[in-house]
């Protein structure tokens, strides 16, 4: 029960005692739209018509600012909202001088003195001294004879001093007195000094101790002395009303009073009785002062001092009442010490101070604004849509952490998740327990569900035997359509090369080697494709011979359904069937479990049996519980988000993002820390449960049943294994033998197009080979006529007379009938048409030519190296004139049915260069019996020159004993394509094959027997070549 004295003291306390309030600074309006649009279409370079109405939004805020009123919680909100989205904004739009120059005025809170500037930071500070003026006016307005209205009053008076503390803190170089730091700092004081008395009032309310009371007291007129200095300070340069300093100087002496009024309760109750009666004298000396300068507070006090004409009455009640108070409890402790006590009174200089309890404090700016109802307030960013770049990176950095910090824990988690399988699978856990409760034949003996699968996956497959039959026969084909095609190119290859042996020179045609080689290429390339899928189906047959009678088994059980059957034969093929499970030494044992009632002794296999399911069970929990925190973490760190933080500190964090990263990744602590205690936990059950599974497996009958466990497992694990590597095969296969169906099938594609091509070439090949004869042929008979001509000419001028001449001249008996016209000689000058223009053949210097085929089957390109025929319409451009197909290859051809009986054929070895030797597939003739060589009628060296005498001339006579059907032998092989025939130029007599075929009297000859019919096939010849 406290003493009279206090009671009225407290009872006092309760009375509401006056608090000083900043004022508002004033502003005149400004126009945040047109400077905003203009730079976001400059700097941004986007179009201002986007954010018109985020710039509205801004403007209007700025308008409700100004009208907002200093005691209500709406115009603290509006200063809140601005202040908020001036912070976003400044992250974005750099507004001073120099960009968006906006001009803010403002009127000083005391003085009223206008100041303007370009700086955002001006309008932020006196935004910021607004809210924190209409923080003090707020908590200078609350009733706080109620609980609420002293909590919200001691926090507004501690948030009005962080906003003042954070003014002085962040802007220098204030423009106006309001603003400068003595006077902040003043007001901060003021501001510490009210939330540390409203503190004191809400102790007294809740009848603390007077010790602490006292404390309390000592502090707050600390404060209040700190305050009067400044106070004075700015009283004398007339900013602050002089009211202000009687309210601090009273508030001071009053709060001493109070310490010392409290400590002499306390003192007393410690029986200190002399040091208390001093103190309550002291206090009442306090007390007088504040009496003192209350009675001088004026009766109507300035408007701009936020008080009111009765603060001076209720100041000088409070301290009228709390003098009595002193003076009471004084009277009665100066009775008691000198009646019982009689300790004696110190002097006021030798008290011991009274020790300071601090109970309020600057509220930072970012605590303040990290609550959620000032969020809430604040709204979302107006200019959201406009993201800096600098926060944009910063969060990232930000994700990156969070990032490793979830990968760290998961990998964690799936550390021990793998510890945890790995340990169980080591110690062949749960499914060695079925073993032990005597669940062996119920489980274990069933058929393996991939087995029955196997069995069914081969059920109702045809046989392979067909499929190998088929791809044999696919080879075949193959293998026979490119030995068709090598031998068609063969054959029109030897053909080419007999002709030009036959006309050397003449033979224009391009060498098939070069033309042929992309066909040869591609058959050998075929064949050696088809070799190497040979050994492969080899390999597949190999394969399909060694696990036929495993096929037919599996094939044979899925189709009866019989899986079960085979899979159990198989068993005990290897000795783990079911008599082999039901050995003599377990039939005496029986269940271990039924073993246990019979023997107290062995109860405790059961006991541990449950004991190590219990363990597993306890395992699986706190493995599914680490699961669930990892989730929990990922969906916090997924959510995580701390934008408003960073845009908040973008200017605090610039060299400190570590630190605030590491701070924020706090919040994740929790769940870190319960996933190492599940690891932990894992950990020691795993110990435990190797220990008791270990102390199970030490049991005779456990390890007879392990034992027997091991061995059927080893068997069944040695029949699936053989099964699996049998459906393996049978997969294999299967995709083998289809891949070389469609090989095959491809390839049967390949190479009939190849036989198209082969069969294209070759017959393009025969028509210009048809071409070339006939012109050559052509060529021959016109040649053979102008030699004819200018041959009776040289005669008829070499004659002396005719009569004479006639009778004595081989020339004239040439003439006279004994052959025929076309059958004279050749003369010296070689003057047939296409004699004197064909062109040297060098195949040397020809380019290699690659047929191509046009959809006609004839061949497209044009052989530029052949010469131009003047005596046939055909000029070698097969692409413009198509090349009549040869009639029939039976008959015989025209430069062979007859030859002349009267001409001389020679032929001198010594004449030609080097022979190449003949192809393999060359045949040699002999001449038939029925053959006549002489040398008769020589010409004369007179009339042909000296080049005729260096050999005999052959004649051959095609008289009536020659035998019927039979034909001249071909000429022997001729010089090589490049041999020079320039030395043959001048020669009366061609030699050598090309010079052979090209004889005028030759086709004169054939001409005149009827040989050379137009209507006959040239190309007919090649079939005696064959």
């Amino acid at each position: 029960m406290l003493r009279p004295g206090l009671s009225r003291q407290l009872s006092a306390a309760a009375m509401q005692v006056p608090m000083l309030s900043s004022p508002l600074k004033q502003t005149n309006e400004i126009d945040w739209i047109e400077p905003i649009k203009h730079h976001i279409r400059t700097s941004y370079g986007d179009d201002p018509a986007r954010y018109s109405e985020e710039c509205n939004t801004l403007n209007r805020l700025r308008q409700d600012m100004r009208g907002a009123g200093k005691d209500s919680a709406n115009g603290r909100d509006l200063l809140y909202r601005y202040y908020g989205q001036l912070e976003l904004l400044d992250l974005r739009f750099p507004v001073d001088e120099n960009h968006i120059k906006i001009s803010f005025t403002w009127f000083d809170a005391f003085t009223h003195k206008p100041t303007s500037q370009y700086s955002l930071a001006y309008e932020k500070a006196s935004i910021i001294f607004n809210i924190s003026a209409v923080l003090s006016c707020h908590a200078a307005n609350q009733n706080r004879h109620e609980d609420t209205g002293l909590k919200t009053a001691y926090h507004s008076f501690q948030a009005s001093a962080g906003m003042f503390t954070y003014i002085n803190e962040n802007f220098l170089h204030a423009p106006s007195t309001d603003l400068s730091r003595e006077t902040v700092k003043t007001l901060i004081s003021i501001m510490l000094a009210q939330a540390q008395e409203v503190f004191i009032e809400k102790q007294v309310v809740d009848r603390k101790k007077p010790g602490l009371l006292a404390k309390l007291a000592a502090q707050a007129a600390y404060l209040y002395a700190q305050a009067v200095e400044g106070v004075q300070d700015n009283v004398s340069r007339a900013i602050f009303e002089r009211v202000w300093l009687l309210m601090v100087q009273v508030k001071q002496h009053h709060t001493a009073s109070l310490a010392q009024y409290y400590q002499a309760v306390a003192d007393y109750e410690a029986n200190s009785y002399g040091q208390a009666i001093c103190r309550l004298q002291a206090a009442q000396s306090a007390n007088k002062e504040a009496i003192r300068l209350a009675n001088g507070f004026p009766g109507s006090v300035p408007s701009n001092s936020n008080l009111t004409s009765e603060t001076g009455t209720i100041l000088a009640d409070m301290t009228k009442k709390h003098t009595s108070s002193i003076q009471e409890l004084l009277t009665e402790y100066i009775r008691d010490n000198d009646m019982i006590y009689h300790q004696p009174v110190p002097s006021e200089n030798n008290l011991p101070s009274i020790p300071k309890l601090p109970a309020a404090k600057a509220i930072p700016v970012s605590e303040l604004y990290q609550g959620q109802d000032i969020q809430r307030i604040i709204g979302p960013d107006i200019f959201q849509r406009i993201v800096p770049m600098s926060v944009t990176e910063s969060a990232s950095l930000y994700d990156e952490e969070k990032a490793k910090l979830a990968r760290a824990e998961a990998e964690r988690v799936e550390t021990a998740d793998d510890e945890l399988a790995t340990s169980l699978d080591y110690l062949k856990l749960p499914g060695s327990l079925n073993i032990l409760k005597g669940g062996l034949d119920q489980e274990s003996m069933g058929v393996d569900e991939d087995f029955r699968g196997w069995c069914g996956d081969l059920s109702g497959h045809s046989p392979f035997a067909p499929t190998f039959d088929q791809l044999r026969g696919d080879k075949q084909s193959v293998l026979s359509t490119l030995e068709s095609c090598t031998k068609s190119l063969d054959v029109e290859e030897s053909v080419c090369e007999k002709m030009r042996s036959k006309y050397g020179g003449e033979w224009t045609q391009q060498p098939s080697s070069r033309l042929n080689s992309v066909l040869r290429t591609d058959a050998r390339r075929y064949r050696a494709a088809v070799e190497e899928a040979s050994t492969s189906d080899a390999q597949l047959f190999n394969s399909f011979r060694q696990y036929e009678s495993d096929f037919d088994e599996m094939r044979s059980a899925g189709e009866t359904d019989e899986a079960d059957v085979l899979y159990q034969r198989a068993m005990i093929k290897a000795g783990a069937g079911k008599k082999g499970i039901a050995s003599p030494g377990a039939g005496e044992e029986g269940n271990l479990l039924d073993d246990d009632f019979a023997d107290d002794a062995r109860q405790s296999v059961a006991e541990q049996i449950e004991r190590v399911e219990e363990l597993m069970r306890k395992l699986q929990l706190v493995k599914r519980e680490r699961q669930q925190v990892l989730k929990d973490l990922k969906d916090k760190i997924h959510n995580d988000d701390i934008s408003n933080v960073l845009i908040l500190n973008k200017k605090a964090i610039t060299n400190q993002e570590a630190q605030l990263f590491k701070s924020e990744l706090e919040k994740f602590r929790p769940h870190q820390n319960r996933i190492l205690q599940a690891n932990h936990k894992q950990s020691s059950l795993m110990k435990e449960l190797t220990r008791t599974y270990g102390d199970l497996l030490q049991d005779k009958r456990v390890r007879s049943e392990q034992n027997k466990y091991e061995s059927f497992s080893r068997q069944r694990n040695a029949v699936l294994g053989k099964y699996r590597k049998v459906y393996q095969a049978y997969t294999d296969l299967q995709d083998g033998l289809s891949r070389a169906q469609q090989f095959y099938d491809e390839m049967r594609d390949t190479v009939d197009s190849l036989k198209k091509n082969v069969e294209s070439f070759v017959e393009n090949r025969r028509s210009e080979g048809g071409q070339l004869l006939s012109a050559i042929e052509a060529a021959k008979g016109s040649g053979a006529d102008r030699e004819q001509a200018r041959l009776k000419e040289l005669m008829e001028r070499m004659s002396v007379s005719p009569a004479t001449q006639s009778s004595h001249s081989p020339v004239s008996s040439i003439g006279d009938g004994r052959m025929s016209a076309p059958h004279r000689p050749t003369p010296l000058q070689p003057q047939t048409a296409y004699g004197a223009q064909q062109p040297l053949y060098n195949p040397a210097a020809s380019p290699p030519i690659t047929p191509r085929y046009q959809s006609n089957g004839m061949q497209s390109p044009q052989y530029n190296g052949q010469p131009q025929y003047q005596s046939t319409p055909t000029n070698g451009n097969f692409q413009q004139h198509q090349p009549q197909r040869p009639q029939s290859y039976n008959t015989q051809p025209q430069q062979q049915q007859q030859q002349p009986q009267d001409r001389a054929s020679s032929y001198n070895p010594n004449t030609y260069g080097p022979v190449s030797s003949p192809p393999a597939h060359q045949q040699y003739f002999s001449p038939p019996p029925g053959q006549q060589y002489s040398n008769a009628q020589q010409p004369s060296t007179t009339q042909y020159g000296q080049q005729q005498q260096q050999a005999p001339q052959q004649q051959y006579n095609g008289g009536p004993n020659v035998p019927a059907g039979w034909h001249p032998p071909p000429p022997p092989p001729g010089p090589p394509p490049s041999q020079d025939y320039g030395a043959l130029s001048g020669s009366q007599y061609p030699a050598g094959p090309g010079g052979y075929a090209a004889d005028p009297r030759r086709t004169a000859a054939q001409q005149m027997s009827g040989g050379g019919d137009s209507g006959g096939d040239p190309w007919a010849g090649l079939s005696a070549w064959k």
